[in-house]
């Protein structure tokens, strides 16, 4: 073999070797912009703060029977964005009642109304445990940021928790003064009854067990609740809708329709009322863009 070939071998196998480390060392940390968006999805894999271009939300005036709490919610997110004392929030209750719309409403009400830089970064619940390392990318940055986790809760012997009240605490370093917490739950404590019973019946000392998980909630200063509403709560929606979108139908047709949709439905919450609106500009051909 002469040295021609020789050399053309060992560039070979350095280049094979050079690419099975690069994989083994996984992607580059991806370069963040901040500037690039208003909303943004937390990726752990690549520490990639991925924008979003179109938010999927909803005008805050179109949200409906909900109204104490948004104006708690709201006067809360101001206070943040403008660099004042706020609490971490737990929007918990009902499903379907617009907790996950009323954060995303809200923030972007807030940020353009104020005239502030107010970042909402998701969070996916499976992505938890890598609270620490967003941490670390936020802490750096000059913007305000609502970190937000929907549909959150934990299952059986799932220790994501300690993440989040680690996250929430800030550890030895305290919560980042840029950084606040927004989740939405189904349940008040985070966990489910069964969950806790079971650590306290197997417990040394039951009441620590189940105090170190109710505690979890305790973290966020402020809890709202949201409960089923009312017929004439859900026939507001209804027209708060159908005026927003001019759909131009009769009022006693519209609630009547309205009405026997929520009975097909089991129920009455402001997702049913959208679901029926979206129904119902469809059979008109009317597009509607929220």
């Amino acid at each position: 073999m002469s040295s021609e070939e020789t050399n053309t071998l060992l560039l070979a196998e350095v280049r094979r070797l050079a690419d099975a480390l690069e994989r083994l060392a996984g992607p580059a940390p991806a370069i963040n912009d901040w500037n690039s968006a208003d909303c943004f999805v937390w990726v752990p894999a690549s520490a990639w703060l991925q924008p979003v271009a179109r938010p999927n939300r909803i005008a805050l005036q179109l949200i409906r029977g909900v109204d104490h709490v948004r104006d708690i919610l709201h006067e809360n997110t101001a206070r943040f964005a403008e660099g004042f004392a706020a609490n971490n929030v737990l929007l918990w209750g009902a499903r379907g009642m617009g907790k996950s719309s009323l954060v995303k409403a809200v923030h972007e009400d807030v940020r353009a109304s104020r005239g502030v830089s107010l970042k909402l970064v998701e969070v996916h619940r499976e992505d938890i445990h890598t609270l620490p390392a967003l941490m670390d990318i936020m802490k750096s940055s000059d913007h305000r940021i609502i970190v937000f986790c929907d549909d959150l809760s934990f299952d059986h012997d799932d220790t994501a928790y300690k993440s989040l009240k680690a996250a929430l605490d800030g550890g030895i370093e305290g919560r980042p003064d840029n950084v606040l917490f927004y989740a939405t739950s189904n349940r008040r404590h985070l966990l489910p009854r069964h969950m806790m019973e079971n650590e306290q019946s197997t417990a040394i000392n039951p009441s620590e067990a189940v105090e170190e998980k109710v505690s979890l909630s305790d973290r966020f200063g402020l809890w709202l609740g949201f409960h089923k509403c009312s017929q004439e709560d859900y026939l507001t929606m209804i027209d708060s809708y159908a005026e927003y979108f001019d759909l131009g139908l009769p009022r006693e047709k519209l609630h009547h329709e309205a009405l026997a949709w929520a009975t097909t439905r089991g129920g009455r919450s402001g997702r049913v009322a959208w679901q029926y609106i979206q129904d119902i500009a469809g059979k008109m051909r009317k597009q509607i863009n929220r």
